[in-house]
């Protein structure tokens, strides 16, 4: 069983707050409140991470906000992701062209994290704050999983039968045939579900009491319901129209492994498969032109 600290899980909380709002700064009782932590514990929390500059507090309102040691564990932690900086305008002038939302998503071993937005999002997408986190499980990230190897495959889909609590082959043949057809594509097309409605709503819901438990359950029923779905599109008729969620394309460097991903979203009625298939082309040539900068790069270290 992993281990697990209530008093970090504290902290985290209050940062994850913080940067869902970050336009808004919170007093000590409207933290409390959000959190449902006992005062004196968040005050003591709060206190020492003022103190080591990771929050400011206003000298009049009392009210808390991000401070100067988060800009700079930003800044460390976006030298050693430097692919962002190349594709912000590539999206940028991809979502003034085409009129959709973007985001991009990175991974972890255990997560998908939402690392930046532009544009119109999603309403699922608009509903995220930045580094919130979905299950790295199938059928979640499956455009990483596609490029990845063979162990790290066989991982991501028994994780998905243990969330079930059984090995379900029906389940297993799907997911399978879903990473064929992305992989052999180049990108990943989602559909809209029930599941990612439920998401939204339960979402919005949180986001006025904000818990790190409650975000990880809603997550994790989302990855769960969604295995219950017709969730990957893995044949395009090029006549036919789709109800798509996100097409998905991923950006490498200088491996064969995805760094990130690049998500499109905000479809707001259904689209014919050759426009999907035009979406994906340009998504693909901008994550081409920002591979081929950050390899560059890579190279020249």
């Amino acid at each position: 069983m992993a281990l697990f600290s209530q008093p970090t899980a504290r902290a985290l909380a209050i940062l994850d707050l913080l940067m869902a709002n970050p336009h808004q700064a919170f007093g000590l009782t409207e933290m409390t409140r959000r959190l449902n932590l006992n005062k004196a514990t968040c005050h003591a929390i709060l206190t020492t991470m003022a103190n080591y500059g990771f929050l400011v507090q206003h000298p009049k309102t009392k009210a808390y906000r991000l401070g100067p040691s988060i800009i700079a564990a930003g800044n460390a932690a976006f030298s050693q992701f430097p692919v962002l900086e190349y594709a912000r305008p590539e999206l940028e002038a991809l979502q003034n062209d085409l009129g959709i939302g973007f985001a991009v998503t990175g991974r972890s071993k255990l997560h998908q994290v939402l690392l930046a937005l532009y544009g119109q999002a999603t309403l699922l997408i608009d509903s995220f704050q930045l580094g919130l986190r979905l299950p790295n499980t199938a059928p979640v990230a499956a455009c990483f999983t596609a490029f990845s190897d063979a162990k790290y495959l066989e991982a991501w889909l028994t994780r998905a039968h243990d969330s079930r609590g059984e090995y379900n082959e029906k389940l297993d043949q799907k997911l399978r045939v879903s990473l064929i057809a992305i992989r052999a594509r180049g990108y990943e097309i989602a559909l809209r579900t029930e599941a990612e409605t439920q998401l939204r709503a339960e979402l919005g819901r949180i986001h006025n009491s904000w818990s790190l438990t409650e975000l990880e359950d809603a997550a994790n029923k989302y990855q769960h319901d969604l295995c219950d779905e017709h969730y990957h599109l893995d044949r395009i008729d090029t006549k036919a129209r789709y109800d798509i969620s996100t097409i998905t394309v991923p950006v490498f460097v200088y491996t064969g492994l995805p760094v990130m991903c690049f998500v499109a979203g905000s479809f707001d009625k259904p689209i014919t498969g050759a426009q999907i298939e035009d979406i994906a082309a340009r998504i693909k040539e901008s994550a081409d032109r920002v591979t081929a900068l950050a390899s560059s790069q890579e190279g020249a270290h």
